[in-house]
């Protein structure tokens, strides 16, 4: 039995070509996409080894400028203190360690303040070390503080101003020896003059004839004198003794107490209205409670005898962030703007019994307190004299309170 085989309709190659032809376009799109792959690949990669390479580069120059800052901090001859936001010290260099000495890294902020160092009185100055100030020379430190932006870290920077202190202190006491030679002139005449009046006075006493009230006259005279010129040479001691005894508390408040009733007396005898102003808000300061009371002691006696009969004087007492000021005004004739500058010269005086010293007193103790003291007088109206002081420098031992405000001011 024959079998037949049969031939392959044509259909079935069309559809086998059609086949072939979708496979070969479908490759060809296959190719053309990997192409275009291999050059996206191609592509990232150079713009990877480029973005490496600047990269590297950008890691070589930041650790470059870090070893460098890290040499300049290094270098630095003023302390750097970098305190955390728990106010510990994570950060110093050799300056902050020299002049505050070891351990540092650890400690907080109040720890180092009360361990090692206390303030001068003035605002922002500290001296390093609580040891006997009187056994040796303290450094003086200036300590300022900023807040960082990035991190909210505290930093302290420490300024040694031992050098430029002593300086200073040299400069005044070069002028305080120039002012004792001006002194030396002036002294034989305002010597003289009380002496001459006392012996001739103590002269008299030695006469026989004299009866007993006029020999009591010419004692009281004689003794009257004598205290002028003590006074006058207890107050040339008082400008030529240069710094204060050291600093202590001194509540603003108790000295104005203190200044209206040791001054009330000679305000009575006068017939002059005292007023008294406390605006110091229980503010004290570290300074000489002698030389301050001194010093407003002298500008009231300056302003009792200057005042006409039954005007004012008064007293007042202000307090800022950074200072206090005690003002001593009086209704008197003024001073001469051409001689405003010349008031607080030794033995400069525009009244014939007055000995020129007790301006220059003033001058030189306000000094001594790191204060300034500034006149304002309009002729025919009177005068004011303005002393200011800076407050105890505190800002640095509430770091909390810094970056508190550090932060409110960037809000």
């Amino acid at each position: 039995m024959k079998t037949e085989v049969g031939v392959t309709p044509v259909a079935d190659h069309e559809q086998l070509r059609q086949a072939f032809a979708v496979f070969s376009q479908a490759s060809s799109q296959l190719s053309g996409i990997y192409r275009e792959l291999q050059q996206q690949v191609f592509r990232l990669t150079e713009e990877l080894a480029l973005a490496n390479g600047e990269l590297q580069r950008e890691l070589a120059a930041k650790e470059a400028l870090s070893q460098q800052l890290g040499q300049l901090l290094t270098a630095l001859p003023g302390g750097v203190v970098v305190l955390d936001h728990q106010n510990s010290i994570s950060r110093v260099n050799p300056a902050a360690i020299r002049l505050l000495g070891e351990p540092l890294l650890g400690m907080t902020w109040q720890q180092i303040v009360q361990e090692r160092l206390q303030p001068t009185g003035v605002a922002g100055e500290w001296h390093a070390g609580k040891e006997d100030l009187a056994l040796f020379c303290p450094r003086r430190l200036y300590i300022e503080s900023s807040v960082s932006e990035m991190t909210g870290e505290c930093i302290l920077l420490l300024h040694d101003m031992t050098e430029a202190y002593a300086l200073r202190e040299q400069n005044r006491r070069n002028q305080r020896l120039a002012a004792m030679g001006e002194m030396a002139a002036g002294l034989a005449h305002q010597l003289r003059t009380p002496l001459s009046t006392a012996l001739l006075y103590a002269g008299h006493l030695s006469g026989e004839a004299l009866d007993p009230q006029e020999r009591k006259r010419f004692a009281v005279k004689a003794i009257e004198r004598l205290h002028h010129l003590e006074h006058l040479i207890r107050n040339m001691l008082q400008f030529v003794k240069g710094e204060p005894v050291p600093a202590g508390r001194v509540k603003l408040s108790v000295l104005l107490r203190k200044m209206q009733r040791v001054m009330a007396p000679q305000m009575q005898q006068r017939n002059l209205r005292f007023v008294v102003q406390d605006n110091s808000r229980g503010v004290s300061l570290n300074v000489d409670r002698a030389a301050l009371s001194n010093a407003v002691a002298n500008l009231l006696d300056n302003a009792v005898q200057v005042s006409p009969v039954g005007s004012l004087v008064t007293l007042t007492c202000e307090t800022t962030e950074d200072e206090a000021r005690l003002i001593v005004s009086d209704e008197g004739p003024g001073i001469d703007p051409t001689l405003r500058e010349r008031v607080f010269e030794p033995f400069f005086t525009t009244r014939t019994e007055g000995t020129g010293l007790g301006l220059a007193i003033v001058h030189n103790l306000i000094q001594s307190m790191r204060g300034e003291i500034r006149i304002d007088s309009v002729p025919g109206t009177g005068t004011r004299f303005t002393i200011s002081l800076p407050r105890t420098a505190k800002e640095f031992e509430n770091v909390p309170d810094l970056r508190s405000k550090a932060e409110t001011a960037e809000k």
